[in-house]
């Protein structure tokens, strides 16, 4: 983590640590960064969107680096307008899942990926020096306006069609994704009915597209009798998927039938997700020829791991998937295509989601202040691996220890000032257990720090 950029690019309150005043630095250091070129700005519904966009974008021009504007639009369609106007970059205006008060900057490779802790550390380098390139006033960059949102569309559907039609409840909790998704899922030929995808920046719900947070989404799939209910964050980077039974379906349970589904789609190989996966999708996809590999947690450090691994498939257990056979970018408009095509081809989401085996996951978080975190990280592997049995060590990402009925992993969050810890077990009593403990241990380890 730099002075700016967290694990997830910029993201802070608005007008307290994120202002008009750094947008613009952030805008002059990627053109310094990319020297010539084209930027493809888009951003997501928050009421602050307008003004960093604008800031950010006088940045670039002042390099001589030329704009596209693509307006509101969510993440997954930035990086598609990247490839599809050969830009040299993107970049997006948005905090994703983060509350209204706090917007973000998240920039984009040319192949759709985001841009990795090293290009971020550059980025952040020459905002400190000040030394940005400045074009003459012959050479200022031109600023053009377009809406990939057609295109987008018309591309999804030659890569997923369906055979019958479905009943799908859309909630876009008043994000960029209201733009697309919706008509997406009516032009695959579904009876689509929205919910909150009206444009807002106040956003009626809690963004993260959870059970808790779509509680009205599962009540509205369960009264239309829809087939299936998706959801998405403020950029539509994420998913979060209801079923016909109006049950929401864990992100765990949703990784594992997907990475299940591209298996079958596009043959087999390796699934690449991160360090806070569970054991159900290593059991669920091995029998389908697929290898699960793990990686640092972040969208970037899976896109890294589907091109090094050459995978078919990457995805988080937080609904970000990436099918790197779309575009590097992760990509919940398309995703939610996907699900309609897997429920086309195998029946009921209801009935797919017995097939994966269900072990109880516990999540905590405990405040850490971010000066703190590193030493606290360091007493915490010391302990951690005196504390419990364990036969494997995964520190790629903080510290992961497992055996084979259970593990823990203990990891500072990098976009907020918690200490994370996620485990797994066979049983209630035995992640309990395991919590408790887990929990003292890192409160201990924080007073120590």
């Amino acid at each position: 983590m730099g002075k700016y950029f967290g694990t997830s690019g910029i993201r802070e309150i608005v007008n307290e640590k994120l202002t008009p005043e750094l947008a613009l630095k952030v805008g002059k250091a990627l053109g310094t960064y990319l020297g010539e070129g084209k930027v493809v700005v888009g951003m997501d519904t928050r009421t602050s969107g307008e003004m960093l966009k604008g800031a950010l974008i006088s940045g670039l021009l002042s390099t001589g680096i030329d704009v596209i504007d693509i307006g509101l639009s969510p993440t997954p369609l930035t990086g598609f307008a990247i490839k599809l106007y050969e830009a040299n970059a993107g970049v997006t205006i948005t905090a994703s899942h983060n509350p209204p008060e706090y917007n973000g900057i998240k920039v984009w490779q040319e192949n759709g990926m985001a841009y990795t802790s090293e290009m971020e550390n550059e980025l952040e380098r020459i905002i400190e020096e000040g030394k940005f390139r400045k074009a003459s006033w012959r050479e200022i960059g031109k600023l053009g306006f377009a809406d990939p949102s057609k295109a987008y569309i018309e591309k999804a559907l030659e890569m997923v069609a369906l055979e019958s039609s479905y009943k799908v409840v859309v909630d876009c909790g008043n994000g960029a994704g209201s733009l697309i998704s919706p008509y997406l899922q009516r032009e695959l030929g579904n009876k689509v009915v929205s919910l909150n995808s009206h444009i807002s920046g106040y956003f009626v719900r809690e963004l993260e597209p959870n059970a808790k947070s779509l509680e009205e989404l599962a009540k509205a799939v369960k009264v239309l009798k829809a087939d299936v209910g998706i959801a998405h964050d403020g950029d539509a980077d994420r998913i979060g998927v209801v079923d016909d039974q109006g049950n929401f379906v864990e992100y765990e349970v949703m990784l594992s039938l997907i990475s299940g589904y591209m298996l079958k789609k596009f043959g087999k190989g390796k699934i690449i997700t991160t360090v806070d996966a569970g054991f159900a999708l290593d059991n669920y996809v091995k029998p389908l020829g697929g290898e699960v590999v793990r990686v640092k947690v972040g969208d970037v450090a899976v896109a890294e791991g589907i091109i090094k691994e050459k995978a078919v498939f990457g995805g988080e257990p937080s609904g970000t998937w990436i099918m790197p056979q779309w575009n590097l970018t992760p990509d919940g408009i398309f995703a939610g295509a996907l699900v309609l095509e897997m429920i086309d081809k195998f029946g009921s989401l209801s009935e797919l989601a017995k097939e994966i085996p269900r072990y109880v996951t516990l999540r905590a978080k405990i405040p850490c202040s971010n000066e703190k975190k590193r030493k606290a990280m360091e007493i915490i592997a010391r302990e951690a691996l005196k504390s419990f049995e364990y036969k494997r060590l995964i520190d790629i990402d903080g510290v992961r220890i497992e055996n084979d009925e259970w593990w823990i992993l203990f990891r500072p969050s990098g976009t907020e000032p918690i200490m994370r810890i996620t485990l797994e077990a066979h049983t209630k009593e035995k992640a309990e257990e395991l919590m408790k403990k887990a929990k003292e241990l890192v409160e201990r380890a924080i007073r120590k720090a």
